[in-house]
């Protein structure tokens, strides 16, 4: 693989076209090939040997590493400006690895309230059963953070901007207060991208994304992927994904990295879509309110403008008569397609409190500000005017 180290200097739109080739083309390819191999020969049993002992590079066995993979990973560590990198088979399946790789049963994790639905189910319902306690606050005010850890948290999870409320942490402050309290800071990037924010630039320890979402961009292959800011880190997670194996497929890694050399200009125009949608729901007779980062109305706007490069282009909003009003606008959208998952260059719509976050309880969902009438809307790179024209007829039913 070309190293890293080369191409350092490339500003992020380069970097995503550029980082994870072959260092050495077999046939002068200019794309990365699909390596489908289960198994690697090797040419001589010494060689095999040091290979197994790590004392060469070189592949054995595409559970533990392929060339195809091992392509994206440099591609995605390369953007988020990280040391090293772990595809797996989904989002889910990284933030399961480093869950496995970093716990143990007296280990005490604080993450945010409004986390994708399955992230917080996994921690309340599955780790629980191992002696795993889990508190969840607003982390966008710091001083909640600060409250819910103890002596025996091992871990701050934080999701920023929030699925799907679009809060935001300051990544800096609960970086410094979980490292002052002996913890670990591990971050899901997805709704930003790299593309827009990079956690271990403001002293995360961990990134992780579904790389299903706007990395992929093409709702047609499942990925996800950890990116660690030290080799010991890298280590300790790369054991546990070794040993469970939800590693990712080298065709599913070809796909995603052709997706991710479209990434630049894919957001730039999703996220001005978004800018213009939310202005233009902000004022919208059958819409009660709007967060989008990118409005001066939401609360953490200048923390936004500080550590991300863009708005992006998730957003959510409420709408008048409730849970009702909200079915009346799914029910009726035309061109914006009603589906989860996000980030694709087609608009995606859906309703969390019945959808992606209905397995968490109502009370629950409440205090994290995911109320009945919040609609979330994954803004994709169709014309402004055909995305605003379906929601205004769509809304205008609503009575």
């Amino acid at each position: 693989m070309e190293s890293n180290k080369k191409k350092t200097s490339l500003r992020k739109a380069s970097k995503a076209i550029h980082m994870g080739n072959l260092a050495s083309p077999i046939y002068g390819e200019v794309s990365v090939p699909i390596f489908q191999s289960a198994t690697f020969s090797f040419p001589n049993i010494e060689e095999g040997a040091a290979r197994f002992s790590e004392q060469h590079p070189g592949f054995i066995y595409s559970r533990l590493d392929n060339p195809t993979v091992k392509a994206l990973e440099e591609n995605i560590t390369a953007l988020e400006n990280g040391t090293r990198g772990l595809a797996t088979s989904s989002g889910m399946a990284a933030i399961s690895t480093i869950l496995i790789a970093l716990l143990d049963n007296t280990s005490h994790v604080v993450a945010t309230d409004a986390l994708y639905g399955s992230t917080r189910l996994i921690l309340e319902s599955e780790f629980s059963r191992f002696g795993v306690t889990s508190t969840f606050v607003d982390t966008s005010n710091s001083d909640n953070l600060r409250k819910a850890l103890s002596p025996e948290t091992r871990l701050v999870f934080v999701e920023t901007p929030t699925n799907p409320t679009m809060s935001i942490t300051d990544l800096r402050a609960t970086a410094e207060i979980a490292h002052q309290h002996g913890a670990l800071l591990a971050v899901d990037n997805t709704f930003a991208s790299p593309y827009l924010q990079r956690p271990l630039e403001f002293g995360a320890d961990i990134v992780v994304h579904s790389l299903t979402k706007y990395i992929n961009g093409h709702s047609d292959a499942l990925g996800g992927m950890i990116v660690v800011g030290n080799d010991d880190l890298h280590i300790r997670i790369r054991k546990i994904l070794r040993f469970f194996g939800p590693v990712m497929d080298p065709h599913q890694a070809w796909l995603i990295l052709r997706g991710v050399r479209t990434l630049p200009v894919r957001l730039e125009k999703a996220q001005d879509n978004a800018m213009r949608l939310a202005e233009f729901l902000r004022t919208h007779r059958k819409v009660a309110w709007v967060r989008y980062p990118g409005l001066q109305g939401h609360p953490q706007h200048e923390l936004a403008k500080r550590q991300m490069d863009g708005f992006g282009a998730m957003l959510c909003f409420g709408v008048k008569q409730g849970l009702d009003g909200g079915k009346t606008l799914l029910n009726n959208v035309r061109l914006i397609t009603l589906a989860v998952s996000l980030g694709g260059v087609e608009s995606l719509i859906e309703h969390p409190a019945s959808m992606t976050h209905a397995s968490v309880p109502r009370e629950e969902r409440l205090q994290a500000g995911i109320s009945d009438e919040l609609v979330r809307l994954s803004v994709g790179c169709e014309d402004y005017e055909d995305l605003q024209e379906d929601l205004d007829q769509a809304l205008n039913k609503i009575s």
